[in-house]
């Protein structure tokens, strides 16, 4: 693993699995969000969310799901999923990130690395 990776910066696969704890705690308990999770097994979202970001992130490779725009299309379609949720996600991974002491600079390139998926989660 490159020292250079986001993940790597970040702290590696113990810091990202920290994280999407936190991550998944704040959205299930935010009233604009928790409706999307209704019926989810939440320990395998939380370990597919996990490969994700270190996929994401520059970590090894790990991450086999499907497209975002073809995992989210029902969450748009059947549920309304639009920006306002969108912009509700990256600020509670940012404020995740803030709370275990992430550095502003590093939590501005996860934000832009969220914001760099936005079309296609949207599915636009």
């Amino acid at each position: 693993m490159s020292k250079d990776t986001l993940f790597a910066r970040l702290g590696g696969a113990d810091a990202i699995e920290a994280a999407v704890g936190r991550f998944y705690d704040r959205l299930v308990q935010d009233p604009d969000l928790q409706g999307f999770f209704d019926g989810r097994d939440m320990a395998v979202q939380r370990a597919h969310q996990a490969r994700f970001l270190t996929w994401a992130f520059g970590g090894p490779a790990g991450y086999q799901g499907r497209s975002l725009r073809s995992a989210h299309a029902d969450l748009v379609k059947r549920y309304g999923l639009d920006d306002m949720h969108f912009d509700a996600v990256v600020a509670h991974l940012a404020g995740t990130l803030g709370e275990l002491g992430v550095a502003d600079e590093l939590i501005a390139e996860v934000v832009e690395v969220a914001e760099s998926v936005r079309v296609d989660v949207l599915g636009r």
